[in-house]
């Protein structure tokens, strides 16, 4: 990290295409903060001195100054940061350059490896849509997943290719909202998502068992149940120990496996398919709750994948491009079930709960289809467990790495992997999973909710105040139509957050103040060094670029 400095030149042979500028104003910078990759901050004295020597005489000097910042930093790896010293600076940019890791080989996911994982963080295939029908009736469930992208899918991916390839590294969207309002709301950010993505991963053993169940009942309660739960999760927990590129390509199988049958389902149904079906509607009997949660929890955490990105490589160009192919996927996998199961039987809408689609496909095909269904729901949640469990885990290590948690969390297994954060998402899974599964989705939308107004702001606010900061993808509107773009997803958050519960909504504010206070908590645990907090030295380099200000905040 580089304190915010003023343009001045180096010699071409020593810089190594290090560019140091001093602040115009000694007071932006809190002089006992440490910069990144061991190099010191500036005491106001020598930011004084640093800005006399602008002649041409003086720039040898600030060269051999430079090149002795740069041989201590090999020397000392990671640099410790009082984590109050942060001084509400901000990111810029990010020259794409990976530092390698010790003992892991950085940047090893591809493009159709990355396209799974998103469309695991989404959707994993359509198993839990049933309820849209079950709320709502078949139009307007299937007018939902139609339109409910439009409003909400295509901003929220949009946002992320912007943001995740101006910020390629495994914070994600913590990095973004620290660049933006300061490392409080960054961690409050991390906070909330992060215990929203473990709470969402809960789910996925309890829609396993849910479709388990109708083949075998004794997996629907009591011990067997928690016994399915645990064995689940220790499994699926290990093959994200193991690392990403393992994650990605069983992700891809999954994925295959998962989609497969329900293209047979679909064949088979053609002959039994009648349009009119697809049109029944009942306005007066919606329950606009169930029917929003559903649809919201089906098409969001398209901003989850950024946190993954100091491992995808080229993310500039693989990111964007991965955002659109999932897009296409995630909204076919919904769609197209729900056109059969709508259109080839009479409605029975009470019957649409999680787990109908196993039902749907007896009806059509017979018990080796519903077979089928159900073992493919199977490899769907643990598709789904995994590239959560990934997502979550990779966010404590990125946070860790901007020292706003504990050192600890940085640790990276032999295969390269955050073992720390595995073990803490897996334990939340264990605590939630008792939850059912609309409680379950009720409470981690609200939360989720908190974050995404946090990532808007954020969003335009970086657009407004670094219009020229590097961005490799750029969404091709003005900062006016950033603005517009954020607006329906506002009002659809506004409108999740309505319908809740009061149960959820108390349980989601308490864990909010929870993120408020643990903050504070952290600084004064990290100022009596009863845990040590640093910035690993092995981030990519932040420089300082625009175009139309000599003048750089860098975080």
């Amino acid at each position: 990290m580089v304190p915010k400095t003023k343009n001045s030149s180096l010699d071409s042979e020593k810089s190594d295409e290090v560019s140091i500028k001093v602040s115009n104003s000694q007071d932006s910078i809190d002089a006992s903060a440490p910069a990144a990759n061991g190099a010191r901050v500036q005491t106001a004295p020598e930011q004084v001195a640093v800005a006399a020597a602008t002649d041409t005489s003086a720039a040898p000097n600030k060269a051999q100054q430079v090149e002795d910042e740069k041989l201590r930093d090999t020397t000392n790896r990671e640099s410790a940061i009082a984590m109050g010293e942060y001084n509400g600076s901000e990111y810029v940019g990010i020259n794409e350059v990976p530092s390698p890791r010790a003992g892991h080989n950085n940047r090893t996911v591809s493009v159709l490896p990355l396209v799974f994982l998103i469309f695991y963080e989404v959707s994993g295939g359509p198993f839990g849509v049933e309820d849209s029908v079950h709320a709502a009736g078949p139009l307007l469930a299937l007018v939902g997943f139609l339109i409910f992208p439009f409003i909400w899918s295509i901003p929220e991916a949009l946002i992320t290719a912007e943001m995740g390839t101006m910020f390629p590294e495994n914070g994600g969207y913590v990095v973004w909202v620290s660049s933006a309002l300061g490392p409080f709301w960054g961690f409050q950010q991390g906070w909330m998502k992060w215990l929203s993505g473990v709470i969402d991963n809960a789910l996925y053993p309890v829609l396993f068992l849910d479709y388990l169940k109708s083949g075998v009942p004794a997996l629907g309660h009591g011990f067997p149940r928690v016994l399915g739960v645990l064995g689940l999760t220790i499994v699926l927990t290990y093959m994200n120990y193991r690392g990403l590129t393992i994650v990605g390509w069983v992700a891809i199988l999954l994925g295959i496996f998962s989609l497969l049958p329900f293209v047979v389902m679909g064949l088979i149904s053609i002959p039994k398919l009648r349009p009119e079906r697809w049109l029944v509607v009942d306005i007066h009997n919606v329950n606009w709750n169930l029917y929003l949660n559903t649809l919201f929890w089906n098409l969001n955490y398209w901003d989850s994948i950024s946190t993954l990105a100091g491992e995808v490589q080229n993310p500039k160009k693989t990111l964007p491009k991965s955002l659109f192919y999932a897009m296409i996927l995630v909204v076919v996998s919904y769609l197209f079930p729900l056109l059969v199961g709508t259109g080839a039987l009479p409605l029975q809408r009470d019957e649409w709960t999680d787990g109908y689609f196993s039902d749907i496909a007896k009806m059509l095909g017979g018990v080796w289809l519903r077979w089928w269904i159900q073992g493919a729901a199977a490899m769907s949640n643990m598709g789904m467990f995994v590239a959560e469990m990934s997502s979550d885990s990779f966010q404590l290590l990125g946070m860790a790495e901007r020292g706003m948690l504990p050192e600890l969390f940085a640790k990276r297994s032999r295969y390269g992997t955050p073992l720390i954060g595995i073990l803490f998402s897996a334990s939340g899974v264990f605590l939630l999973s008792w939850l059912s599964f609309q409680e379950i989705i009720a409470a981690e939308n609200f939360l989720y909710c908190f974050g995404m107004i946090l990532e808007f702001i954020a969003f335009i606010r970086l657009r407004y105040k670094y219009p020229t900061a590097p961005r490799p993808y750029k969404i091709p509107v003005g900062n006016i139509g950033a603005i517009l773009m954020c607006i329906p997803p506002t009002i659809l958050i506004c409108a999740v957050l309505a319908f809740s519960s009061l149960k959820v909504m108390i349980v989601s504010l308490a864990a909010v103040v929870i993120g408020l206070v643990m903050h504070p908590c952290l600084q004064h645990v990290e100022k009596k060094r009863w845990m040590k907090f640093s910035i690993s030295s092995d981030l990519p380099d932040i420089q300082a670029t625009t175009h139309e200000s000599t003048e750089t905040l860098i975080y």
